[in-house]
């Protein structure tokens, strides 16, 4: 079965965020797991034993932003939805977050 991971990284100032709460929701928004950014803002191991289909994942940005110490941001939070097409791989879905735009990709 496939699993996912996430990483925040702060475009801002270049390091990881670390205390992203993050949610994991299949495609009609049953929240299947949850989990918050460790020091490298990373959480390795959101989500496992996923079937194919189609999952969203949640970024609370604007607790993140509240105690980074930076501006408030213009996106409360980002959602990121993404497709499983291969139950037997791994996924990994990170962001690149600043106040004002975000930006994701595949990761491996």
């Amino acid at each position: 079965m496939a699993s996912v991971s996430t990483h925040v990284l702060d475009a801002v100032t270049g390091t990881p965020a670390p205390g992203v709460p993050v949610t994991l929701a299949t495609a009609d928004g049953t929240a299947i797991a949850d989990g918050v950014t460790d020091g490298d803002g990373r959480i390795g191991d959101l989500a496992g034993n996923l079937d194919v289909g189609v999952y969203r994942i949640r970024f609370d940005t604007d607790a993140w932003f509240a105690t980074s110490g930076d501006v408030e941001s213009f996106y409360p939070e980002v959602v990121v939805s993404f497709r499983i097409t291969d139950a037997t791989r791994h996924h990994h879905v990170p962001i690149v977050l600043s106040p004002f735009a975000y930006s994701t990709y595949r990761g491996s």
